[in-house]
C-alpha cells in the first residue's frame, strides 16, 4: 500500500488518560497530496461504569456517557476495526496536537486491552507526525499567505477554530472530532500549499533517528515549541548540551540561546534544580533549558531558514546569539552538573508517584515494556471468545497483565461476568470510585456539577448536559451492604 496520512481526533472525557477515556474517535485517510480516500470514521466508543467523566471535558464536547453507551462499541471492538483498518502499513498517523495529547490516550486505550502500547504507531512503516507545531513552525518562519489569528488581549494564538474561521476554512462544529478532523486536513493543505518546502521538511523530521541527527550535530539550530514565550512566536535558537540520561532516554537537554548562560557557570546541581523547575511567577525566569524528545516529531530548522524578515519578527540579536553559544561551548562541566540536576528531580518525581499512587493497575503503562513472551499471550486474549476469558489459564509474567484481565473482561464484556466475578468487579468499583470518602472520585464529581450549576449563565443546553451527568453518576454509584 502506498503511503498516507490518517488525520484522527479524540473527543475524550477528561484530560488524563489514566482516570478518562475515548468517548468519540474520528478519522480520516488522504494520500500524501491530502486527498481523501475512503470513507470517514466516527465512532462512538462505551463508557464503563467505573469511569466518571470530568463535567467541565463534557460541557465542551457535548457528548454525554449516555449516547456513548446507547451508540457506541466497546473498547475491544473499536480496536479491532482499529487494528484491521486503520493502522495499516505505510500510514502516518497525524492530527492537531495529537502527539501530546490525542496519541497518549491511544496508547492507555492499547495497553488496557492487551495490545502493545506503542507497536500500532511504528511497526510496519507507521509513523506519527503532529500538525499543530508546523503551524506554529510556519506562523514563525514562513507566514506569508495565511491569515493569523490573534486572542482578545491581542496575543498570538493558533487555535485550530482561529485558524479556519479567518481564513474561510470550513469548521462546522469546533470540538466535534470529525469536525475537528475535517479541519486539520484544511489547514494542512493550506499550509503545503502557501509554504511547501517547510511542510515537506518537517515531515521528514517525523523519523526520531534523523531528529538525533539532526539536534546533536554541534551546531545551533531553529526550534518551535509550545513550552517558549508566545511573544516570540514561541520560537528560538536552541543548542544541545547533552542527552537526556537514565531510562527514559531518546531524549536531549537543549538550551534557549536568547539567555545568557554565563549566569549558570558556578550553580550547583541542587541550584540548577530549583531554577530548572516549573514556577508559579511567570516574572521568576526559569532555566532556560528544555527536553527534546526525538520520537515527539520537534519542529526544528537550521539556522539557514532565518531571514531577516524572520529575525525581526522573532527579535533575534543573532551577534548576542554568538556571544551565549560561545560562553556555553566554553562551559565543559555544564552537562555533567545538568544531568546530577535531572537526577535528583526524577528521584523526587518518583517519590512523589509512590507516595500519590493508589495502585491503580491503569495507571502503570509506563512501568516497563512487555517481553514477546507475554505478547503472545496477549494476542491470545484478544482472539478469545468472551466466553473463554476466564478459562484460558495463562501465566503472566508482568503482573500487570494479571491484573488487567479482570478488568477486561468486565468493561467489554459485562453481562458475561460470573457472580464471583460481578463480585470482585463491584468491589473494584466501590474502591475506585468511592475510596477516599469526601475526597473520593464520586465526591468530586457530584461537588464539581453543584459548581458549575449555581454559575448564572448556563445555556439551555448546558443546563441539560448536567442533568444528565447527575443521572449517569448516580446510576454507576456503587451499592453498600449496609456494613
Amino acid at each position: 500500500m502506498a503511503a498516507s496520512f490518517f488525520f484522527y481526533d479524540l473527543e475524550t472525557s477528561g484530560f488524563s488518560p489514566r482516570d478518562a477515556r475515548i468517548m468519540q474517535f474520528a478519522g480520516q485517510r488522504t494520500d500524501m497530496a491530502l486527498n481523501p480516500i475512503g470513507d470517514p470514521y466516527d465512532i462512538l466508543v462505551k463508557m464503563t461504569d467505573d469511569i466518571l467523566p470530568d463535567p467541565d471535558a463534557i460541557l465542551v464536547t457535548g457528548i454525554t456517557p449516555q449516547q456513548t453507551i446507547q451508540d457506541g462499541v466497546t473498547e475491544a471492538e473499536f480496536l479491532r476495526i482499529f487494528a484491521e483498518e486503520i493502522a495499516v502499513r505505510d500510514t502516518i498517523f497525524v492530527g492537531y496536537n495529537t502527539v501530546r495529547f490525542d496519541d497518549e490516550f491511544v496508547r492507555a486505550l492499547h495497553y488496557r486491552n492487551f495490545y502493545d502500547p506503542y507497536e500500532w504507531f511504528w511497526q510496519e512503516n507507521r509513523s506519527r507526525w503532529d500538525i499543530l507545531d508546523v503551524v506554529r513552525m510556519t506562523r514563525a518562519l514562513r507566514p506569508e499567505g495565511i491569515e493569523w489569528p490573534f486572542d482578545l488581549k491581542g496575543r498570538p494564538t493558533n487555535r485550530l477554530e482561529l485558524l479556519t474561521a479567518l481564513n474561510k476554512l470550513e469548521h462546522e462544529h469546533a470540538h466535534d472530532a470529525l469536525s475537528d478532523v475535517a479541519a486539520t486536513i484544511a489547514i494542512a493543505r493550506l499550509i503545503r500549499n502557501k509554504q511547501e518546502k517547510l511542510f515537506e521538511f518537517l515531515l521528514t523530521m517525523r523519523d526520531k533517528r534523523r531528529v538525533a541527527e539532526f539536534v546533536n550535530g554541534k551546531q545551533p539550530f531553529v526550534y518551535t515549541s509550545g513550552k517558549y514565550p508566545g511573544e516570540f512566536e514561541k520560537t528560538t535558537i536552541a543548542y544541545t548540551v547533552c542527552d537526556r540520561p537514565g531510562r527514559n532516554g531518546g531524549a536531549a537537554f537543549v538550551y534557549d540561546l536568547r539567555h545568557d548562560p554565563a549566569q549558570y557557570k558556578d550553580k550547583t546541581p541542587e541550584q540548577l534544580v530549583d531554577l530548572w523547575r516549573w514556577k508559579k511567577d511567570p516574572e521568576e525566569p526559569r532555566l532556560p533549558v528544555k527536553t527534546l524528545t526525538y520520537n515527539r516529531c520537534p519542529a526544528v530548522a537550521p539556522l539557514g531558514v532565518l531571514d531577516d524578515a524572520s529575525q525581526a519578527r522573532l527579535k533575534l540579536d543573532m551577534a548576542q546569539i554568538k556571544r551565549h553559544l560561545a560562553t556555553l561551548r566554553g562551559m565543559h562541566d555544564l552537562e555533567d552538573r545538568l544531568c546530577k540536576a535531572w537526577e535528583i528531580m526524577e528521584s523526587g518525581r518518583e517519590q512523589a508517584t509512590l507516595i500519590s499512587t493508589d495502585q491503580d493497575v491503569d495507571g502503570s503503562m509506563y512501568d516497563g515494556f512487555f517481553d514477546n513472551q507475554d505478547k503472545s499471550k496477549m494476542s491470545v486474549v484478544r482472539a478469545a471468545a468472551p466466553e473463554e476469558l476466564t478459562s484460558l489459564g495463562l501465566q503472566f509474567k508482568d503482573k500487570r497483565l494479571s491484573a488487567l484481565l479482570s478488568l477486561y473482561k468486565a468493561r467489554n464484556y459485562p453481562r458475561l461476568l460470573s457472580s464471583e466475578e460481578r463480585e470482585t468487579w463491584e468491589n473494584y468499583r466501590k474502591t475506585r470510585l468511592m475510596g477516599g470518602g469526601q475526597h473520593s472520585r464520586m465526591a468530586k464529581f457530584f461537588a464539581r456539577l453543584q459548581e458549575i450549576a449555581a454559575t448564572n449563565n448556563l445555556t439551555g443546553h448546558q443546563t441539560y448536559l448536567l442533568e444528565e451527568l447527575r443521572l449517569y453518576g448516580e446510576s454507576i454509584m456503587p451499592e453498600f451492604d449496609g456494613e
